[in-house]
């Protein structure tokens, strides 16, 4: 019997080939996982990043909203006072109390 039969050499390459593409393709699997891993880190940071413009811009509003009302909060809150009292005078009055 020989050793060197051309089915047997064949297959010592078929076999070769198969590792070396299962090899390759477990490594571009990594690769790739480490990839997506990084990419989503800077997508994350990005995000991050978005959010706390968008913080800084409703706080900013949020300022500005406040000095716009303080000084008529009062005015607001002196005119509902006074149209409180006056309906409950006019309230008395018709009531006959």
């Amino acid at each position: 019997m020989k050793t060197t039969e051309p089915g047997k050499f064949s297959y010592l390459l078929l076999g070769i080939g198969l590792g070396a593409a299962v090899g390759s393709v477990l490594l571009a699997r990594k690769e790739t996982r480490d990839l997506l891993r990084e990419r989503s880190r800077k997508s994350l940071d990005y995000l991050n990043q978005q959010a706390a413009k968008l913080r800084e811009a409703a706080d900013e509003i949020a300022k500005r909203g406040k000095e716009f009302v303080g000084p008529h909060r009062d005015s607001v809150k002196t005119d509902t006072e006074a149209e409180t009292q006056a309906y409950q005078e006019e309230k008395r009055e018709t009531l006959g109390g």
